[in-house]
């Protein structure tokens, strides 16, 4: 059994960890995660950068547990459990303000699809996760009559998923996109009930 003094330095270590997380997350979201970003992250919580590691396998470890810290700020936003269809015109909002995290969410996504990547589990179970939240929303306001039901609920989750990517993707390049506003139509409109013609 571990004694009462190693399990003092292992709650140290989480502590110092989750104090890095939040740091870090903090650091990137104006900052931006290059240059110099760690250095500035390891200023805050009072290590050399070097020592940053000691609490993560590298780098990409240390941004898959910001990417995370970032999801979990993002349901915390809207007082949610999991992701619905209105709490993502916020999520997009905030996300407008916090263009360094938004970029990293772009740049380890276009690279993580290889299953040898450290985020490729990550982002794998982020997406099962918001299809399947997103879905079960759909599903819930088609049975109330407030979304098509002429198109399964995982496929327009998929769709909504997607455009909200695709919008994010488009807003990096052009700050002029509202991604909020793009969202909010794409529910209002294209997940609008149809109505037959009379």
């Amino acid at each position: 059994m571990p004694t009462s003094r190693a399990r003092g330095q292992y709650a140290k270590g989480a502590e110092r960890r989750e104090q890095i997380i939040q740091t870090a997350t903090d650091v990137f979201a104006t900052e931006g995660f290059e240059g110099t970003a760690l250095k500035r992250v390891a200023e805050l919580v009072g290590v050399k950068e070097a020592t940053l590691f000691h609490y993560f396998k590298g780098k990409q470890e240390l941004l898959t547990a910001v990417l995370a810290e970032r999801d979990r700020r993002s349901l915390a936003l809207g007082g949610e459990s999991e992701v619905g269809l209105a709490l993502m015109p916020g999520i997009a909002e905030r996300n407008e303000r916090e263009p360094g995290l938004t970029t990293l969410y772009a740049v380890a996504s276009a690279t993580a699809n290889d299953p040898g990547h450290d985020s490729h589990a990550y982002f794998k179970d982020r997406y099962e996760t918001v299809i399947r939240d997103v879905a079960a929303d759909i599903e819930r306001r088609q049975k109330a009559g407030e979304v098509r039901t002429d198109v399964d609920a995982v496929m327009l989750a998929r769709l909504t998923v997607a455009a909200f990517d695709g919008l994010q993707l488009q807003w990096l390049y052009d700050k002029s996109v509202d991604m909020a506003q793009g969202l909010t139509q794409l529910v209002d409109v294209l997940l609008a009930p149809t109505h037959p013609t009379e």
